[in-house]
C-alpha cells in the first residue's frame, strides 16, 4: 500500500472519530486494502472518506433501526402509510427490519426473520440475504450462517466494504476523483455529500495529495 495508515494519521483525517474506534480497524485496513488494489493515496483517500461517513466516524458497524413512529412515516412511508401502523412498530428495531426488508434482496417474508438477520452491517452496510451470500462467496466466508461476523469482526467489516468497493468498480472512479459518482454508487443518492467532501479533503491534505 502506498501509505501505511497509522492511528495518528487516521485521527487527523477523521477528527470526529474516537481513538478506540480507529484503533479497532487500523490493522485490518493496512492488511486488507492492498488485497483489493486500494493502493494509491487517492484511492485510499476516497475509501476512507466514504467508510468514515457511512459508519458515523467508525462508531457504527450495524444498522440502527430504532425509529420513532414519526421517523417511520418519514423514512419508510411505503411500509407505514398511517399513524396506527407506524405506532405498532415504533422503537422495535427487529420488527421494523423484518417488515421493511421482507420479500426483497433474497429475504423471505416478514415472519421469516430474514430482514433482521440480514440487516445492514459493516462499514459500507451489507444488507439482504443475497448480498450476504455473494459477499461471503467472494471472501470465502459463510455469512449466511453467521451474518453477525460482518459487524463484530473488524477484518470482515473492512473486507465486506472492500468487496462492495471492488464490485462497484470504485477504484476507477477514485482514480478520476469522482466523489459524487462514488457517493451515488454507495448511497443511492448524495446524502451526506458535504461531510464526505470534507473528509475527502482532509484525507487529501494528510496523504499529501495535491
Amino acid at each position: 500500500m502506498a501509505t501505511s495508515l497509522t492511528l495518528e494519521l487516521l485521527a487527523e483525517i477523521v477528527p470526529q472519530a474516537k481513538a478506540d474506534n480507529i484503533d479497532k480497524y487500523l490493522t485490518a485496513l493496512n492488511e486488507v486494502l492492498p488485497q483489493f488494489d486500494i493502493n494509491t493515496s487517492l484511492r485510499i483517500a476516497h475509501f476512507l472518506a466514504q467508510i468514515a461517513h457511512e459508519s458515523g466516524y467508525f462508531r457504527a458497524s450495524s444498522e440502527n433501526l430504532n425509529y420513532s413512529d414519526q421517523a417511520l412515516r418519514a423514512v419508510f412511508g411505503k411500509y407505514f402509510p398511517d399513524d396506527d401502523s407506524a405506532k405498532a412498530y415504533a422503537r422495535q428495531p427487529e420488527k421494523i427490519a423484518n417488515r421493511v426488508y421482507a420479500d426483497r434482496m433474497g429475504n423471505g417474508n416478514e415472519a421469516s426473520g430474514d430482514g433482521w438477520k440480514y440487516r445492514g452491517r459493516g462499514l459500507i452496510q451489507l444488507t439482504g440475504k443475497d448480498n450476504y451470500m455473494r459477499c461471503g462467496e467472494a471472501l470465502g466466508l459463510d455469512l449466511i450462517s453467521d451474518p453477525d461476523v460482518v459487524s463484530t469482526d473488524a477484518k470482515v467489516a473492512i473486507q465486506s466494504a472492500c468487496h462492495y468497493w471492488k464490485s462497484c468498480n470504485l477504484n476507477m472512479l477514485a482514480d478520476e476523483d469522482e466523489l459524487v459518482k462514488i457517493t451515488k454508487r454507495i448511497n443511492g443518492g448524495t446524502n451526506g455529500l458535504d461531510d464526505r467532501a470534507a473528509l475527502l479533503n482532509r484525507a487529501k491534505q494528510f496523504l499529501d495529495i495535491a
